[in-house]
């Protein structure tokens, strides 16, 4: 059974998957902050490169397994398969929303 996800992250996650990656707008927030790889990722235009790196070094896709939510809090354990290494592997995305867009995003 699929999940029930919030809009926002819905659209990330359709976004990861490979569809427009300018719909970052629609889904996180002008000065919303990304957590990855010990990098930080920040605005609409650091995300989109960041999503755009992603997706030329390596083709892969995301499948959101779990979700939990407190709050504004909601984490998303998800399976990412493809060609990197260790692949396939399971990453928690920890999203915080504001006004129903990702405020905050961090890749464990």
């Amino acid at each position: 059974m699929p999940l029930t996800l919030p809009h926002a992250i819905s659209i990330y996650f359709d976004i990861s998957n490979g569809v427009d990656i300018t719909r970052v707008k629609l889904c996180f927030t002008p000065d919303a902050v990304v957590f990855d790889e010990g990098k930080t990722h920040q605005g609409h235009s650091d995300i989109e490169a960041w999503q755009r790196a992603a997706q030329t070094a390596f083709d892969y896709s995301v499948e959101p397994r779990q979700i939990h939510t407190e709050g504004a809090r909601v984490t998303v354990t998800s399976s990412v398969v493809g060609n990197f290494p260790n692949s396939p592997v399971e990453l928690k995305h920890v999203f915080c929303l504001v006004d129903g867009k990702i405020n905050t995003l961090e890749i464990l």
